[in-house]
């Protein structure tokens, strides 16, 4: 059960109304970056959390939190709405160049909700939800929480450094340092379940000696000059401490693949259906050879 009193969790203030950056402040809302994003990922992992009933606490007290980042974010957008033109020949009227200033503008911040935020992105594209991560595992999830919010403030401080509005600016600080705050709050999840030794590989519950263990630190290098870029990835001991990094030169280890002849029902062309067993297998006659 969720409860708020109506108030905001920060004041949002604008003290000059901008529709454009009312539409770039959609980002922050809708995108893949944005808040929406954060919210139900958060909400998500927390309602399917398995083990210490910590962790779903935290992850759904801190899904309510982004709830609230997102009312901050939509009166923001409606605040900066405030005064736009409703129709072509008002801002015509007012200014010659107009054009050019309401291009800049989501038209269904005027057509569709009246001047108010909409759950999209800022070029109009509705949240699409294949962007929330909720794996059931506790540490796959917390990687994908620091890079949610690692990208949403690049996002935020982008949005900071675009507006000289001082309320905005202030606005954005504050999400800018909950979005520090979560970082490190993910990180030391990772860290209380024993760091990247005992967390690495994901799932760490996967027996490693059934993996094809000759790969599992090999870093393989795809350029034809056989060339590899040397780094910390390439040599020493892997960051589980589980191996040693080495460079391998990428090469096939399996044979062309083959597929057998289509059905008679499928759709396919006679020439397909009737090719005889020999030109199945020759790369000549237009076949593919059997995999070694």
């Amino acid at each position: 059960m969720f409860y708020t009193d109506g108030k905001l969790q920060y004041p949002v203030r604008v003290e000059r109304p901008n529709p454009v950056f009312a539409r770039a402040l959609q980002q922050a809302i809708g995108g893949v970056e944005g808040e929406i994003r954060v919210m139900m990922q958060y909400l998500f992992q927390g309602w399917g959390s398995r083990g210490p009933q910590k962790y779903r606490d935290m992850l759904i007290n801190t899904g309510t939190e982004e709830i609230g980042h997102i009312e901050m974010l939509s009166t923001a957008v409606a605040l900066n709405l405030e005064g736009a033109p409703l129709s072509f020949q008002e801002e015509v009227a007012a200014d010659p160049v107009a054009g050019a200033v309401l291009s800049g503008i989501n038209m269904r911040h005027i057509l569709s909700t009246g001047l108010a935020a909409t759950p999209e992105n800022s070029n109009g594209v509705p949240f699409n939800a294949s962007h929330v991560y909720a794996s059931g595992n506790i540490a796959a999830d917390m990687y994908a929480n620091v890079a949610a919010e690692a990208t949403g403030r690049v996002l935020a401080t982008r949005l900071y450094n675009m507006t000289e509005d001082a309320g905005m600016k202030d606005m954005l600080s504050f999400l800018i340092a909950r979005d520090t705050m979560h970082q490190q709050q993910w990180l030391a999840v990772i860290e209380e379940l024993g760091g990247s030794t005992a967390n690495l590989p994901v799932p760490n519950s996967f027996p490693q000696e059934q993996e094809a263990t000759q790969f599992s630190y090999a870093y393989f290098g795809h350029r034809i000059d056989g060339q590899v870029p040397a780094g910390r990835w390439t040599e020493g001991t892997s960051i589980d401490g589980k191996g040693q990094f080495s460079p391998m030169k990428s090469e096939p280890l399996g044979g062309v693949p083959s597929l057998a002849p289509p059905r008679p029902d499928s759709g396919a062309q006679s020439d397909q259906i009737s090719a005889s067993p020999l030109a199945a297998n020759d790369p000549l006659a237009g076949g593919t050879p059997s995999v070694a």
